[in-house]
């Protein structure tokens, strides 16, 4: 699993309405955040919601959804207290095929 700025998506080339793993070791978990938010949306953040996120033993933070999507998922990250990661502005973007 390749970490690109804190966070590895599995597979990294997904089909449309694969599961998906989003693995997130970024700078909120590094700045000690208790929990984790997926805040997500489709084909340029159409339909968002956000999910929380599992740590897992080595303190990473991991959860699984569905690329509903017909070209691509749209994600970021916040933690409890609503301190957002959303890699400088540019948000991550995983294409689907």
């Amino acid at each position: 699993m390749q970490l690109i700025h804190g966070v590895a998506v599995e597979p990294s080339n997904p089909y449309s309405n694969q599961d998906i793993t989003i693995n997130y070791d970024g700078l909120l978990q590094k700045s000690g955040a208790d929990q984790i938010y997926l805040h997500y949306g489709v084909d340029g953040w159409e339909s968002p919601a956000t999910v929380p996120m599992m740590r897992s033993q080595r303190g990473c933070f991991h959860t699984m959804i569905k690329a509903s999507a017909r070209h691509e998922v749209n994600f970021c990250f916040h933690d409890s207290a609503m301190n957002w990661d959303n890699n400088s502005g540019l948000d991550w973007t995983i294409r689907v095929f």
